[in-house]
């Protein structure tokens, strides 16, 4: 899973960016710090891996992990090739979901605009997103002509489809939410990417709970079908800088009873369908991620493909009822250790273990 770290220069990003990863990318006041994308893999919160990993006590531990890509900051007039446009276009269409990150905050840096307006942020990155779009449906268009002048009905449905489509997003409505936009997956529009908007806040404003600075941030993501987090990147990149005991009393103090970034990730695992499943034994835990309504066959080829080309059965416990059953044994003598076949749909949480040959 690819998370892109999105939004106008000096919005964050970068500053946001390390403190998800620790590496320490380079952020400062002015546009363009960051010019090739970095990127960083990050653990995946997980309390209940947490516990399974605590009662199984294996020689091994593997959590699941998601990658943040913090690409170059756009500026307006990004599709027809400002700033670093081409670049960052390019680096947009590789990641499966966007977290565009909102400037909240008066204080600190200048404004590439001159003023704090996150309304106004948001459409400057969308409108650059959907005029790259509509570049695409217009190539696509053109190819078309051949196809409908010759009586193609799919070609004239097509058409049809791509004409509705691209006078919603000539409208600045994001394609993720316009009808047939499935159809053109092959165009790899930037605007039918899952949107997450990630109000960062100012850390006055955060350690005193006043989150009113991100009300229009918030009303754009409710209106338009995006997932939505608050964060204040520099009180996280203070966090970031303490062990784990001193950043557990740092967010005590400040009310915080989880990290943000750890709700961002929470976020991401939403908003591109996912959860996770569990494999467990003396020799290794691991925490590994399936879209949601994924078959216990689908399960066992993200481990390996043998696994689901010689799928036979899955042993599978929901991970609450191994903690209280206490082991595997135990589990197996209750009666609670399930055999699945290949059309189970998987849990979040479950633990499983494969049968298979080859």
């Amino acid at each position: 899973m690819e998370i892109g770290l999105v939004g106008l220069p000096n919005a964050g990003k970068s500053t946001l960016f390390n403190a998800l990863t620790k590496i320490g990318a380079p952020a400062a006041a002015y546009p363009f710090t960051t010019i090739e994308p970095n990127i960083g893999v990050v653990t995946v919160p997980d309390d209940r891996f947490d516990k399974v990993v605590e009662l199984i006590k294996p020689a091994s531990v593997v959590p699941a992990v998601v990658r943040f890509v913090d690409i170059a900051g756009l500026v307006k007039g990004a599709s027809r090739g400002e700033g670093l446009g081409n670049k960052f276009l390019s680096h947009i269409r590789e990641v499966e979901a966007i977290a565009q990150v909102v400037r909240c905050f008066e204080a600190g840096v200048p404004h590439v605009a001159g003023q704090v307006s996150p309304i106004d942020d948001i459409e400057t990155v969308n409108t650059e997103l959907a005029l790259a779009d509509l570049a695409g449906c217009e190539r696509r268009a053109e190819r078309l002509v051949k196809s409908v002048r010759s009586g193609d009905k799919d070609a004239v449905r097509l058409v049809d489809a791509l004409n509705k489509l691209t006078e919603e997003l000539s409208r600045g409505r994001l394609a993720v939410n316009c009808p047939g936009v499935n159809d053109f997956a092959e165009l790899h529009l930037l605007t039918a990417k899952p949107m997450i908007i990630v109000a960062n806040i100012d850390e006055e404003d955060w350690r005193a709970g006043r989150f009113d600075t991100a009300d229009d941030a918030k009303k754009f993501a409710a209106d338009n079908n995006c997932d939505f987090v608050i964060v204040s990147a520099k009180v996280e990149a203070e966090l970031a800088e303490l062990d784990d005991e001193d950043a557990a009393l740092f967010r005590e103090e400040l009310g915080m009873d989880e990290s943000s970034l750890n709700k961002l990730i929470h976020t991401a695992y939403h908003t591109l369908g996912l959860m996770s499943f569990f494999t467990a034994g003396p020799s290794e835990c691991r925490a590994w991620t399936v879209r949601q309504g994924a078959t216990a066959v689908d399960a066992a080829g993200t481990i390996h493909t043998d696994f689901a080309r010689g799928f036979i059965k899955a042993e599978v416990i929901n991970y609450a009822q191994l903690l209280e059953d206490g082991s595997f044994a135990a589990a197996k003598e209750k009666g609670h250790l399930r055999l699945e076949g290949k059309e189970y749909k998987v849990q979040d949480g479950d633990v499983m273990h494969f049968k298979f040959n080859v």
